[in-house]
């Protein structure tokens, strides 16, 4: 840590006396093609690195390939081809990650339109998701406010992807589940334009949609209850988080996960669910529904159907929640995913980008006194003077996709 960086309490998960913490953080980042960048090569060291510069100089790229490199996925766009620098015909992503366990080299190829290629530790794995848990971050973003005011689609993103973070194995679940989505989802929408069809033609689509309703159960079931077990864990600190960055102790936030098979009230406190009782549950629903996927050519059941319900004062914070409230929250949920996921493990990288420029000067400095602690924080901003003193430490500015020592 710089000097005078003593590690604050953690007003909203443990203090600093409660565990050691583990000394994990990105110790070198290059980049090829990748953005705004044709070549870079960044030594990183523990504590807290400030980038800054204007907008549009190349900050964000910076922290979305850390992102990228430790979730397959920008926090900015849906697909790879705007990640590759105009030009060029793929971009090269390498992180070399120090941990208790030692170093680690993680690199991913993007190959748009074809299929991207990693390696671990210069060894090839054969799928992207291999490469998974080997560098963990949690993103701090002003996209972030999506996740108060946003559809239901951006809160489920925001589990499954801590989901992963938590667990890799997640991500074979989730691509599992999405698979037999659109398959089962392709033939309803077949089924309904055939809605005609009588005697043996009915009755053998019947029998197809009953083999694809136990796929999706099947492949729901895990999923859903990785979700619930994530909520009820992850509850009390964003509730405690949501306090101590609002400074409103009277304003309690809530969460609740509303399935599209079942009454919340059925497992809404319980930490531990049952896959096959909700597997059951899934097919239960799937048949009561079926009239009405057919005629809608949807699927109306499972995960993807799901919300995360949050709220501020016993009220939807989706509507009601002032802007304020509503960044205070966001941030909650952020700050509760890295308690969450350091809980018997080591820090994963806290990556804040450009998030002191939407806060008022209180949020500001609580939201500072809250992650200075961390292992390895990584800050962005186009006006350093709006990032509080308690984050001081080394400093490069960014300019027209230079990086270079601000001394």
């Amino acid at each position: 840590m710089p000097s005078g960086g003593a590690r604050p309490p953690r007003a909203y998960a443990h203090g600093p006396g409660d565990r050691t913490l583990g000394a994990v953080h990105l110790t070198r980042l290059a980049l090829t093609d990748f953005r705004s960048y044709a070549e870079l090569s960044l030594e990183l060291g523990p504590g807290v690195t400030m980038f800054s510069g204007p907008n549009g100089e190349g900050k964000t790229n910076l922290v979305e390939a850390i992102g990228y490199l430790a979730t397959l996925g920008s926090h900015r766009v849906a697909t790879d081809a705007p990640l590759v620098r105009r030009g060029a015909d793929r971009a090269v992503l390498r992180a070399a990650v120090t941990g208790s366990q030692g170093s680690t080299l993680v690199e991913i190829e993007l190959n748009p339109g074809r299929a991207n290629r990693v390696r671990l530790n210069r060894a090839p794995r054969p799928r992207p998701r291999d490469i998974l848990g080997a560098l963990r971050t949690v993103l701090f973003a002003p996209e972030d406010l999506a996740l108060v005011k946003g559809d239901p689609g951006e809160r489920r993103r925001f589990l499954d992807e801590l989901l992963v973070a938590t667990a890799p194995r997640y991500a074979g679940l989730r691509a599992d589940y999405e698979r037999v989505l659109k398959q089962r989802t392709a033939l309803l929408k077949s089924a309904g334009s055939k809605g005609h069809l009588r005697g043996p033609a009915r009755e053998s689509m019947t029998a197809t949609l009953d083999a694809w309703d136990a796929q999706l159960a099947r492949a729901g079931a895990p999923l859903l209850a990785g979700r619930i077990r994530l909520v009820a864990a992850l509850r009390p600190h964003v509730m405690a988080a949501y306090e101590a960055v609002s400074g409103d102790p009277a304003g309690a936030s809530g969460m609740y996960y509303r399935s599209s098979a079942l009454n919340s009230s059925e497992f809404d406190d319980v930490p531990m669910v049952e896959t096959a009782g909700l597997e059951t549950a899934l097919l239960k629903a799937l048949a009561g529904v079926r009239a009405s996927e057919l005629d809608r050519g949807v699927c109306l059941v499972g995960p993807h159907r799901d919300e995360l319900e949050l709220s501020i004062g016993g009220l939807p914070s989706r509507g009601y929640a002032s802007h304020g409230e509503s960044w205070s929250l966001a941030l909650a949920l952020r700050l509760a995913s890295f308690a969450l996921l350091r809980e018997g493990r080591e820090d994963p990288v806290l990556i804040l980008d450009d998030v002191f420029a939407e806060l008022d000067t209180g949020r500001r400095e609580r939201l500072a006194a809250l992650v200075a602690g961390a292992e390895q924080v990584l800050v962005t901003a186009a006006v350093p003077a709006d990032v509080p003193d308690v984050l001081a430490g080394v400093r490069f500015t960014v300019r027209a996709g230079v990086v270079a020592s601000a001394g």
